[in-house]
């Protein structure tokens, strides 16, 4: 993980129509779904249940505001031992030796009894008032965290606790910091007591889901008042490069958008294409049963990339991709030599190896990395046994949209049920989403099994209606037009035949 403890950037300060100032958290995704941040020299709650990264959001929080917005932060545990909390954030990749020597940080661990904060039967904390106030002046603190202090109030009554939180985040406000209490969940109330989220003035909620036996950490907004934020809930990750929330880019009417052409790499694919392919920047599906194609056609579109000196990410969620290499050669595609140019890249992964986000992200990592200009994804379906609908749509249209803002071009292959269009990935509203939808399917004529093509919509062109015989062989793909006669369909072996009577009878005329 690369942190860069000694480079700075200006404070930056976010206000709305109301006057609210906000104080950027540095964390990916959050300071958007928060529009700014947290508000400025107010405290925050942040509560979730075990293992769902309260601590390290608060301390990321705390090393942001030291290293990006030159912010020197406390932090106080009440739970974790401050070697081990150096040694768990190291291994993140944040050395807080350093900024503890620079002076940046002032870390402690409280172990404070009840006996030591109640005085003849009066619950009191005026004790931590007392440390505060001290770490707070030893390093000009600008941010504070308070972790696991609901574990300091544990048993104790709650009159007496409503009445000294709300004093603790008086106390706060007066000392002009922006401050994160962490706390535990409740079963009724947001925490175990039920009383913070009533006198704090943000609170946010982290849990972590299970579904499919698949994690997932989420994150919302449950209360921030005075300011405008987003509502829903949203998956977040936490891997070497820190804390990422994902939430549902909104691409506003400035996008940038591309009137340039790239071949979908089959040249009569082209003219159904209005002879043009597809729109530099755009989203393709293609869909079909297995068996049908749909690996080969994506494959060719990444041959044809690489050929034209171009960078493609192929990402991969079935075949490992020396299979796929070694299975292309059957039909003249040979990516090896692509890949040792280093203009074709692999992703492979199993769905089950991790959740959506993780996935999303280290697909965008290597984005970051290599820079692509086209993506091709196969098969999407694949991840969508690995959670609800919902999550599927939720992460395609994050994926998209963010393909989109970074101008490339990204093909999908997805597999539906044999003979059912009904069943189609449009039931997970992934056709709606994307700009170009071609169907590969299957056709059965007297006992034989061919293949068809044809385009359902492509926005921006006039596409062709026509459906195309789509034939694979060992010199790649041909897409032929489907002939008719008195019987029917002409098609498969029957074309064939028919094009060898038709050339012996061409060729029985020429020597008449």
């Amino acid at each position: 993980m690369e942190n860069n403890l000694n480079t700075t950037m200006p404070q930056q300060s976010y206000q709305n129509s109301k006057g609210l100032i906000k104080s950027p958290t540095g964390i990916i995704g959050f300071d958007d779904i928060t529009f700014g941040g947290l508000p400025k020299n107010r405290p925050t709650l942040l509560v979730g249940s075990i293992g769902t990264g309260k601590t390290f959001m608060a301390m990321e929080f705390i090393i942001n505001g030291i290293t990006k917005y030159d912010e020197p932060g406390v932090f106080m545990t009440f739970e974790e031992k401050t070697d081990e909390l150096i040694e768990n954030v190291a291994s993140l990749g944040y050395e807080l030796n350093n900024l503890i020597q620079a002076d940046k940080i002032y870390l402690e661990h409280l172990s404070i009894t009840h006996t030591e904060i109640q005085d003849s039967d009066k619950f009191n904390i005026d004790g931590l008032f007392i440390r505060l106030e001290h770490a707070i002046s030893k390093v000009n603190a600008k941010r504070v965290v308070l972790d696991a202090m609901d574990t300091l109030f544990a048993s104790l009554d709650t009159q007496i606790l409503r009445a000294e939180y709300k004093r603790l985040f008086s106390w706060l406000k007066e000392k002009q910091v922006t401050a994160i209490v962490t706390a535990e969940n409740g079963t009724t109330f947001l925490t175990r007591m039920g009383l913070e989220e009533h006198v704090a003035d943000c609170v946010i909620e982290l849990n972590n889901r299970i579904t499919n036996q698949i994690s997932t950490r989420r994150l919302r907004i449950v209360k921030y008042r005075g300011a405008q934020h987003a509502n829903n809930e949203y998956p977040f990750v936490i891997d070497k490069n820190g804390m990422n929330v994902y939430p549902v880019i909104s691409l506003d009417e400035g996008q940038e958008i591309s009137n340039s052409f790239v071949s979908a790499g089959i040249k009569e694919l082209d003219k159904m294409l209005d002879n043009k392919g597809f729109y530099v920047g755009s989203s393709i599906l293609i869909s079909g049963s297995a068996g049908t194609g749909k690996t080969s056609l994506l494959t060719s579109f990444a041959e044809s990339i690489c050929k034209n000196g171009e960078t493609c990410l192929f990402c991969a969620f079935e075949e490992a991709p020396n299979q796929i290499v070694r299975n292309m050669l059957s039909i003249g595609i040979n990516l090896k030599q692509h890949i040792d140019l280093k203009k074709l890249h692999f992703y492979y992964a199993r769905p089950t190896l991790q959740n959506l986000e993780l996935h999303f992200m280290a697909i965008k990592e290597i984005i970051t990395k290599i820079k692509p200009k086209f993506i091709t994804l196969d098969p999407v379906t694949n991840l969508m046994t690995e959670g609800p609908n919902s999550d599927i749509r939720s992460m395609l249209t994050r994926f998209i949209d963010y393909i989109k803002t970074q101008q490339i071009t990204v093909i999908f292959t997805a597999a539906i049920t044999i003979g059912s269009i009904e069943l189609n990935p449009s039931d997970e509203g992934i056709s709606s989403m994307v700009d170009t939808w071609i169907m590969v399917e299957d056709i059965e004529l007297e006992g034989e099994r061919n293949r068809s093509l044809y385009v359902m919509k492509s926005r921006g062109m006039n596409h062709s209606k026509e459906v195309r015989e789509f034939v694979i062989t060992n010199q790649g793909i041909d897409l032929i037009p489907i002939s008719r006669n008195e019987k029917g369909i002409i098609i498969g072996s029957k074309r064939i035949k028919a094009e060898k009577e038709k050339a012996f009878t061409l060729s029985n005329n020429h020597t008449s």
